[in-house]
């Protein structure tokens, strides 16, 4: 018998995860700098930039519903996932040019928006192109090119702040580069099948998905059982911007923000295929209570640190929660 997990993941599998690369690229050259921006730049306390990220990422997750269940309806993925990178990354560099803090909010919002459009049909598209048995990996494998990009973009910001020290306007319109890429990559690599070629799920009785270590054709009750407790966890959850904020009171100077923030995503993306992995193996909802408990000793010690090394290695660990949970959460 073929064991799924050994299988070369799919051409589509891996052009969405180029996509994801290059958006990521794009989306933080400008995040973890957004707070010195406003804050700096603009002149606005932490609470406007709390309520830009509160606004911009509850809109995204309102979407994600919405954009998901119309896909199922029109039973195509592709069309919503271009519109989705195409909005986000035409919108996301004009913030560039912003002069008010309701600039930056109606851009952020609209960022977001595109995201909220093209993740669910995205990772239904990312699905149907796997057996269960293979999809942690899948997932785990986007969420690596994913957080490659995202410290890929810093890199790329940390350089142009080299070249031109300060100018944080310009690295934020140039991030329409990596943006323009991954609109490009999508539109011409990533082929949807018609919905009678998509690879569909074994049936299973009750008895047998509560026996699975997978756990992956969940009974109705126990996945709203899940998203109650993905709601509770959500909402001791903050904003990453939140956390280079604090970096930067323990002593992380603005030029090593991109830095902090890269390595960061350097081990998610390391880490990422491996978490998703992980879950195939031992259960998906093992995987993820693991990584819920890392997150929470994560913020814990970021509280109580001192000095700037403690920020370094705590964010270190930060990513090893993402990698166990961002791949696996999808795949559930």
């Amino acid at each position: 018998m073929n064991n799924p997990s050994k299988k070369k993941l799919p051409r589509n599998v891996r052009a969405l995860g180029v996509v994801s690369l290059a958006n990521d690229a794009a989306s933080e050259m400008i995040v973890p700098l957004l707070p010195a921006f406003v804050v700096g730049v603009l002149g606005l306390g932490p609470a406007f930039l709390g309520a830009i990220e509160g606004l911009a990422e509850s809109t995204a997750s309102l979407l994600k519903l919405v954009s998901g269940w119309y896909s199922d309806r029109v039973r195509r993925r592709k069309p919503l996932a271009v519109f989705g990178y195409s909005l986000s990354n035409l919108l996301r560099p004009l913030i560039g040019l912003a002069t008010a803090g309701w600039h930056v909010l109606f851009l952020r919002f609209f960022d977001r928006v595109g995201k909220g459009i093209r993740t669910s049909p995205r990772d239904a598209l990312l699905a149907s192109e796997v057996e269960e048995g293979q999809r942690g990996r899948a997932f785990g494998y986007q969420r690596a090119l994913d957080n490659l990009g995202a410290a890929i973009g810093p890199l790329l910001a940390a350089g142009l702040l080299l070249l031109f020290p300060g100018n944080l306007r310009l690295v934020f319109v140039l991030s329409i580069v990596p943006g323009a890429a991954a609109v490009l990559i999508l539109t011409r690599y990533v082929r949807e099948r018609r919905p009678e070629q998509v690879v569909a799920p074994p049936v299973q009785t009750q008895a047998e998905v509560q026996g699975s270590p997978l756990a992956g054709g969940v009974p109705r009750g126990a996945f709203r059982t899940y998203l109650f407790a993905v709601v509770l966890f959500t909402l001791g959850n903050s904003s990453d911007v939140f956390l280079v904020l604090r970096a930067q009171d323990l002593g992380v100077s603005l030029a090593q923000v991109p830095l902090l923030w890269m390595l960061l995503s350097l081990v998610r993306a390391l880490a990422g295929t491996w978490g998703g992995a992980v879950s195939d193996r031992i259960g998906r909802r093992r995987t993820i209570i693991v990584g819920w408990g890392l997150y929470a000793v994560v913020y814990l010690l970021l509280g109580l640190a001192t000095t700037a090394w403690h920020v370094w290695a705590l964010f270190a660990a930060y990513g090893m929660y993402y990698a166990l949970v961002e791949g696996p959460e999808r795949a559930l």
